[in-house]
Order: C-alpha cells, then sequence, then structure tokens
C-alpha cells in the first residue's frame, strides 16, 4: 500500500487545507472589514466564529469517522462547507455574516477529525510523526496560499469574491475526497468492545490542556499581525499578506522537521515541551521589540507564526497514539475542539485588550502561556 498511502495522505492534505482556506483568507480581509464598518472587536468575533463553530461540531465529527469511516465525514462535511461559504459570500450585518461563519467552520470540522485518522491508519508509528507533520503543513501551505491570494481577488472582487473562491476550493476537494479516498483497515467488533475510554488517565487531558495554552501565541501572531503590519507600520495589505504567506511557509517547513525530529527520537511529547519554550522566547522578543519601535519587530513577527505553529502535529500525533485507532477519531476532535476553544477565544479577547492596552501586552501574555505549556506536557502520557 506504499503509493496509495502516499495518496491517501495528499487526499487528506487537500481536504485539511480546503477546510482551513476560509479561515487563512478572513485573516486577511481584516482590512476589508474594518473598511465596511466593523469595528475590531467585531472583526475578532467574526475571525473567531469559524473556530467556535468548529468547537460546536468536532467530537461529533470525530464520532462520526470513528462509526462511518473517513470518506464518508470528509465528503459529507465539505459539501456542507461549499454551501455555507456560498452562504457567507451573501450574508449582509455582523449577525448574518457571523452565523454563516460559524456554520462554515461547523462543517469544516469534518476535515480535521476524519484526515488525521487516514494517517494513524495508514502510516506505521516509525514514519507516523513526519506524516502527520506533512499533513499538518496543509493548513500553512492554505494560509500561505491565502495571503497571496486574498489580496489580490478582495481589491478586485471584495469580501464576496473572496468567499466564493474558497467555495469553489471545497467543492473541487469534495469531488476528490468522495471519488478517491479509501478508508483504512478498520479494528475488529471484539476489539472494539475491548477497548476502554483513553480518558481514564491524565496523559490526554494535559497534552490537550498544554495545546490549548500554545494556541494562543499562535492565534495572536497569525491572526493579528497583518493589522499589526498595517495598521502599526505602514504597510500596505499586499505586502503584509505577503509576510504572511512566508510565515505560514517557515511554518509548514517548521512542521515537517517537527515530525521527523519526533520519529528521530521517538517520542512526541520531548519535542513538544522544548519547542514551547522556543516558542515563549521568539513571542516575547516579539513584544519587547514592538515596545522599543524597534525595527526588528517585523522579521520576529514573522518567525514567531512561523516558530508557533510548527509543534502542531506533535500534539495531534501524541493524542492519536495514545488513543488508538477506536477512539482515535473522537480523541482527534476533542482535541481540536479544545485548540479551535483558543482559537475562538484568542481573537476576541486580544481584539479588546489590544485597543487599550496595545500588541505590545497582547504578544506579552501569549508567550507567558506558551512557556506555561512547557511543565504541563505530560514526560508520558497516562
Amino acid at each position: 500500500m506504499g503509493a496509495n498511502r502516499w495518496l491517501m495522505l495528499g487526499l487528506g492534505m487537500l481536504a485539511q487545507g480546503a477546510c482551513y482556506l476560509p479561515t487563512g483568507a478572513l485573516i486577511l480581509l481584516v482590512p476589508a472589514l474594518r473598511a465596511q464598518g466593523f469595528g475590531l472587536g467585531d472583526v475578532g468575533l467574526l475571525l473567531g466564529a469559524p473556530s467556535a463553530g468548529m468547537v460546536l461540531a468536532l467530537i461529533a465529527w470525530g464520532w462520526c469517522a470513528d462509526r462511518y469511516g473517513e470518506r464518508l465525514t470528509m465528503t459529507v462535511g465539505l459539501t456542507c462547507a461549499t454551501l455555507s461559504l456560498t452562504a457567507a459570500a451573501y450574508a449582509t450585518g455582523l449577525a448574518a455574516l457571523g452565523v454563516t461563519l460559524t456554520l462554515v467552520g461547523a462543517a469544516c470540522a469534518s476535515g480535521n477529525a476524519a484526515s488525521g485518522r487516514v494517517v494513524l491508519g495508514w502510516f506505521p508509528p516509525q514514519r507516523r510523526g513526519f506524516a502527520m507533520g506533512l499533513r499538518q503543513t496543509a493548513l500553512p501551505i492554505s494560509g500561505a496560499l491565502a495571503g497571496l491570494g486574498t489580496p489580490l481577488v478582495g481589491q478586485a472582487y471584495g469580501v464576496r469574491g473572496v468567499l466564493l473562491a474558497c467555495a469553489a476550493v471545497c467543492l473541487v476537494s469534495t469531488l476528490a475526497v468522495g471519488l478517491f479516498v479509501v478508508d483504512p483497515p478498520r479494528p475488529g467488533q471484539a476489539a472494539v468492545a475491548a477497548a476502554g475510554s483513553p480518558y481514564r488517565t491524565a496523559g490526554l487531558w494535559r497534552i490537550h490542556g498544554a495545546s490549548l495554552l500554545l494556541v494562543v501565541p499562535q492565534f495572536t501572531t497569525s491572526v493579528f499581525a497583518v493589522a499589526y503590519l498595517v495598521g502599526e507600520r505602514g504597510w500596505s495589505e499586499v505586502a503584509a499578506g505577503q509576510a504572511a504567506a512566508v510565515a505560514y511557509l517557515l511554518g509548514g517547513a517548521g512542521r515537517l522537521a517537527c515530525g521527523r525530529w519526533s520519529d528521530a527520537v521517538a517520542s512526541r511529547l520531548r519535542p513538544m515541551r522544548q519547542l514551547a519554550v522556543v516558542n515563549a522566547a521568539v513571542v516575547l522578543l516579539v513584544a519587547a521589540a514592538g515596545q522599543a519601535g524597534s525595527g526588528l519587530t517585523a522579521p520576529l513577527l514573522v518567525l514567531a507564526v512561523a516558530v508557533s505553529m510548527s509543534g502542531n502535529g506533535l500534539s495531534y500525533t501524541a493524542v492519536a497514539e495514545h488513543a488508538g485507532p477506536v477512539w482515535a477519531g473522537r480523541a482527534l476532535g476533542t482535541q481540536n475542539t479544545v485548540q479551535n476553544v483558543g482559537a475562538a477565544l484568542t481573537p476576541a479577547v486580544l481584539g479588546l485588550l489590544i485597543a487599550p492596552v496595545g500588541y505590545g501586552a497582547a504578544f506579552a501574555l501569549a508567550g507567558a502561556l506558551a512557556l506555561l505549556a512547557a511543565p504541563l506536557t505530560p514526560a508520558e502520557p497516562g
């Protein structure tokens, strides 16, 4: 199954990337949404809406993947995402746009929950870290494409054009997944009946908690990078989008490197702890440089975006391996739920915090939370 295994990974990446594309595009639409009269707090709510929708649906999609398989789960979810994005493109006003974007997130949760099971099912442990890291590069690659394309499409066709373009990508992904994905072998009924809940021990809970803390610096830097560069540094929207694209590409390379690193040391959690410390250091440097008005703030911010997303695959792999094939969908759904709680709250809360106290304090808070994630990460699950 060597060639087929990589094809399945590629299709999982396609689904994952299509599901993230609307979120990546929204981040780049901050200036356009502000120009339409939305305040920074309103924009923060809109940016958090897809993540809020994911929170509502991830565990259910994970159960669906455990019960009915990955292909059906992703196909149905991507179909719903296509329809929801089309509705969002024609929504007007904060309430209507917020509701439709929440539905987009709920539909896109299917790709997050099911594509991880594809990696777990088709790849052996000695290759799983790299494979999961490669799967996780779908997010920064999607973000990079959004960074390059959103400003150009937005300038030509507005917010509606960007959302319709995202809907078209989801439609293509729906067809590819529905036609070509093959579900990995599933445990027999005896194994399913004998499998107890992995949540009876503390290991998974600690991984979820550390991941929640690490979401804050990731979304603080990625969500507000463009707004900071445009509003505080006077960059053009196109230049800020290009900087975001570079950061996402670096983050994607970082995810591959972290996956290979975890395979080499036969551990997902030791690299996760060490990277949390590096993450904290870089984000705190951004805060200090910003407060000092240093010209290094912009390149440090790009580096912080990249570093903060580099270790994402480590926690996903650790969760999937500890849960096992019977519980993997639900455990990955829970992992995504925890992370999306942070992703939904971070833009909204820090958007309100930035207005009175500035970006420096927000970056400092994010760095401190990343530092706390290091001791919370367990040495071994269980």
